[in-house]
């Protein structure tokens, strides 16, 4: 009588190698984002792990171990990382880099592809009511805070704009939804009081791209 053999779609047999336990697992995933300037997922994880981990069991205890502490673990789009504690975020303001303010074009182009996402050039330009300029977009995407997504199956199969992990990761959000609504930015003074037909910042007026360019020796995505 010969042995049968596992039939095609039934579960694969268990590893010949036994894995780490939990306690050494969750201590390797510390290890890795710690040493992770970039938040890592747990795809990225499991293939860095001997064979038979679990990252995604082992973060559950990391998170928790690290829960009230000064850093946190916190997720980032698809992926984990290790950040300073957010009430001591004051503690680091020596070791911050001071950036110059984003220009109000851009500002608005940027609010406009993380609240309309995938949106287009042509979509944003709707919404602004005025035309964005190359720079404004090019420079943002240098910046890696938006990047292309998919073509549109309409004529002429425009691309897409959409935010990228290192916006959420800069801005402290776990995912696109995590942005403040309307009825918070109304509350911080950052949006103004008349409601906005398509739910963004209004553009402000005399703020035309297209009619008013940079000053000599200014980049249009910043102002002093």
């Amino acid at each position: 009588m010969t042995d049968a053999t596992p039939e095609e779609g039934h579960a694969p047999r268990e590893s010949l190698f036994e894995a780490p336990p939990i306690a050494e697992q969750e201590r390797m995933v510390e290890a890795i984002l710690f040493a992770s300037a970039e938040p890592v997922t747990v795809k990225e994880l499991n293939d860095r792990m001997p064979h038979g981990c679990d990252a995604a069991e082992a973060m559950v205890y990391l998170r928790k171990r690290y829960d009230g502490r000064g850093v946190n673990v916190v997720r980032v789009g698809d992926a984990w990382a290790i950040r300073t504690a957010p009430d001591l975020g004051f503690l680091m303001q020596r070791e911050t880099v001071e950036t110059r303010k984003l220009s109000r074009a851009a500002v608005e182009t940027l609010a406009i592809i993380a609240y309309h996402q995938p949106v287009t050039r042509a979509e944003i330009e709707e919404i602004r009511g005025v035309s964005v300029s190359r720079g404004t977009v090019d420079q943002l995407l240098e910046m890696e805070w938006i990047r292309f997504g998919r073509r549109r199956m309409t004529p002429g199969r425009p691309v897409t704009f959409v935010v990228t992990q290192g916006f959420l990761d800069h801005f402290g959000l776990e995912s696109a939804r995590d942005l403040p609504g309307l009825a918070d930015l109304r509350a911080a003074g950052l949006l103004e009081s008349r409601p906005s037909p398509l739910g963004v910042p209004q553009a402000g007026e005399g703020d035309v791209d297209a009619e008013e360019g940079p000053e000599e020796g200014q980049s249009e995505l910043f102002e002093d």
